[in-house]
């Protein structure tokens, strides 16, 4: 960080000069997943397709009534990455022996009245959806898994309630076997699975270092740009923290090599804010100090070098070693002296009075404080990036003795869960209507293929952006299913027959698979093309069957699409100024005296909230995307800072003289809704009470105590005050104001 550097410009995006770089990867060439696949998504669509087939030939060899059945499981639960499969194989099973266990119950409770019959899986259905949305990864899997398996059940049965039991049985049986399936092909081409695993864990820590090395450098040498490349982060050091758990089950017997990936993350997402605290501090005070300025370029320089030491696993202990030797500095230039003090050698000056007061004048007396804030901002940036590095280097090897635990908690949206359940329960109610009004032969397969959908479109953030490639993929399956029952069936007289022609179908739908763009149409695909082609031992699909079972799969499709479309429709507007809402109330919670805030909660849930306003940005204009997120995460900084401070006033080392005026800043942002700009006045009168008291007080732990609360109190104020439209939760945010005061400050 050189003076012209550091002099000039400001850690903002530079909107005249540099276009937002865009939220999405940029699209491969039309079909180039079919004619130009990765040899990943080849090896994903021959292992889940030999399975499949494998599937279908043990169902067929053990007279099960419906072997599409395993078929379809193979495809529901096959991943890209094995540790996800195996998460969902597991959680498959267990949503699958709950939902049998509520079918058996709600047959038996109701066997012969289906107007409380179909309500009461409905309110099962919507149960599992609203609950679903509470928890993580296939966990939220396994509860709609319980829902529509629960449904399925109960439709196969209720023509026929005493067999209520030999179905629920008889679905059990597919799981397991297309599960066991789908494991043994896995292990079969599988190799080296957990030392795979462990280098891809290393390997996605190592990433996010380095990417938050790089934003640190960008904002220390205040480029401009900066803090849109420092947003991004947030994104993936979510998606990262999700594919944790994916290689904890890689891996097998480990220890705690997880919980130290996720606090290594913890550890950088508060890096990333307090990068962001550091670049409003270099705007707001004065940093033309030449220590500064030199022990500023010398840590640039270390994080220059950063990228290139950190993959040999024997430089870790100098880079920590060096850390600390920049921390010793920075705890040097911050504690509380007079630049007459210390010769440059840092050795005291023998009889004088540390603390003796010159007649310096107050704009010197400001700069000195202005350079001791400086330094203890940058120290505990680098313990920060101590403590991600610490962690990194535990998550590389088991640790004998060690019993450290860490979970990085997430959002959960109750409103979210509400509507979700509404929205299921709503589509069960909907298609029981229609059979009970129609006596529709094929209703009650209407009713749990409609189950089945919504079970899935719960599992989504954004049901919007997934319903359309959803109803996509099941005309296809219709088409291609087509083409297998009235050209190429026919023909088969036995099982490898059928396999010639089920196993190409069925490849396709694994190379779609394996392409993020046709994934979710994929999805639908697989899991109805098996149910579509109505595999039986003895006799082939005829046309009248065809067509009236697979127009209730289609249909049950859309009327899912409708429901979620239709039913308290999902906004990205409403769904941001929500989120937004619910952010600014846990910041007013955090300054509460009663509420005892935690750092790891504070920072998981608004991590997870960039995730979610990226992930939702759909066709909104990226200006406002990107003020949004700005927004967020001076809120994620702003809150904590208001910990931190917190923090310090427990520690009890401040006079009261000093606890007064940051008691009545944490009281202001507590009760701002509004008028944010009168909390800013507050902390910035704070800011000018406590300088006084720096300068009158002689108790070095005090005065270091008084600098680190004004180093908080800093970010606190400027944050306030260039962020007062989206900290109002009153009205919608529009990033007007917020533009305007950014690039005012590039001046």
């Amino acid at each position: 960080m050189s003076g012209s550097t550091i002099s000039s410009g400001q850690p903002t995006p530079d909107n005249t000069t540099t276009r937002p770089a865009p939220l999405r990867p940029r699209a491969r060439p039309f079909l180039s997943w079919l004619y130009a696949p990765s040899p990943s998504s080849v090896t994903f669509a021959l292992r889940n397709t030999i399975a499949a087939c494998l599937a279908v030939g043990i169902a067929f060899w053990m007279e099960l009534d419906d072997p599409a059945w395993a078929a379809m499981t193979v495809w529901a639960v096959a991943q890209t990455s094995r540790g996800e499969s195996q998460s969902k194989a597991k959680w498959r099973i267990v949503g699958t022996i709950s939902g049998a266990i509520a079918a058996i119950s709600i047959m038996a409770a109701a066997p012969q009245a289906p107007w409380m019959f179909f309500p009461m899986i409905a309110v099962w259905i919507g149960l599992c959806s609203g609950f679903a949305t509470f928890v993580s990864n296939f966990r939220s899997y396994a509860l709609v898994l319980a829902g529509y398996t629960c449904s399925i059940i109960c439709m196969g049965a209720a023509s026929n309630p005493d067999n209520v039991f030999m179905i629920a049985m008889s679905r059990g049986t597919y799981i397991v076997l297309g599960v066991l399936c789908e494991a043994l092909m896995g292990l079969i081409f599988a190799t080296s699975q957990e030392r795979h695993a462990r280098a891809q864990l290393r390997q996605k820590l190592e990433s996010a270092l380095v990417l938050v090395t790089t934003t640190l450098c960008s904002l220390l040498g205040e480029e401009r740009g900066a803090l849109n490349a420092a947003r991004r982060q947030f994104g993936t050091i979510l998606t990262i923290n999700d594919q944790i758990e994916f290689a904890e089950v890689e891996m097998g017997p480990h220890g705690h090599e997880g919980d130290h990936a996720r606090a290594a993350l913890a550890a950088v997402s508060a890096l990333l804010s307090r990068g962001f605290g550091m670049a409003m501090r270099l705007q707001v005070l004065n940093h033309d100090h030449p220590d500064f300025t030199r022990t500023a370029d010398e840590i640039l320089a270390f994080l220059k070098q950063f990228p290139q030491r950190l993959p040999d696993q024997n430089a870790v202990p100098a880079l920590l070693a060096d850390l600390q030797h920049f921390r010793d500095i920075c705890r040097l230039y911050a504690a509380p002296h007079r630049e007459s003090d210390i010769r440059p050698d840092h050795e005291p000056i023998p009889g004088q009075e540390p603390f003796d007061l010159t007649d310096e004048g107050q704009k010197q007396r400001g700069d000195r404080l202005d350079e001791r804030i400086l330094f203890v901002s940058l120290g505990e940036l680098l313990g920060d990036l101590e403590q991600a590095i610490k962690e990194y280097e535990a998550s590389t090897h088991r640790i004998r003795g060690d019993h450290f635990h860490f979970q990085l908690e997430t959002h959960r949206d109750t409103r979210e869960a509400v509507h979700n359940g509404l929205r299921g329960a709503c589509a069960v109610l909907i298609t029981a209507y229609i059979y009970e009004v129609t006596a529709w032969p094929n209703g009650l397969g209407f009713i749990a293929i409609t189950t089945l959908v919504c079970g899935l479109f719960a599992t989504k953030e954004n049901p919007v952006l997934g319903t359309t490639e959803f109803l996509k993929g099941a005309v296809a399956a219709y088409f291609m299913a087509w083409i297998l029952v009235f050209v190429l069936m026919p023909k088969v007289t036995t099982f490898e027959t059928l396999a010639l022609f089920l196993g190409p179908a069925m490849f396709l739908g694994g190379l779609a698979k394996g392409n993020p763009a046709t994934a979710g149409g994929s999805a639908a695909y697989g899991l109805l093309l098996p149910a579509m082609l109505g595999l039986q031992n003895h006799h082939v699909m005829n046309e009248i069957a065809f067509y009236n079972g697979n127009m209730a799969t289609v249909l049950a499709v859309a009327v899912s699409v409708i429901v979620f479309r239709s039913v308290l429709p999902f906004s990205s507007d409403a769904e941001r100024f929500r989120l937004r809402r619910i952010m600014l109330g846990e910041l007013q919670r955090l300054a509460h005296p009663g509420f005892t805030p935690r750092i790891s909660v504070w920072i998981g849930r608004n991590t997870d909230r960039f995730a979610r306003l990226i992930r939702h940005a759909g066709p909104t204009p990226a200006p406002l995307i990107e003020a949004c997120i700005l927004g967020t995460l001076a809120t994620l900084t702003l809150g904590l800072n208001v910990i931190r401070l917190r923090t310090l006033l427990d520690r009890e080392y401040l006079p009261e003289s000093a606890r007064r005026p940051i008691l009545l800043v944490l009281h202001y942002v507590e009760q701002s809704t509004r008028r944010h700009d009168k909390a800013a006045r507050i902390a910035e009168a704070a800011v000018r009470r406590l300088r006084v008291l720096d300068a009158q007080e002689t108790d070095l732990v005090t005065r270091l105590e008084l600098t680190r609360a004004i180093t908080y109190l800093v970010v606190i104020a400027y944050t306030m005050r260039t962020n007062e439209d989206f900290l109002d939760a009153s009205k919608p945010f529009r990033g007007e104001k917020n533009s305007r005061l950014l690039n005012s400050g590039q001046g």
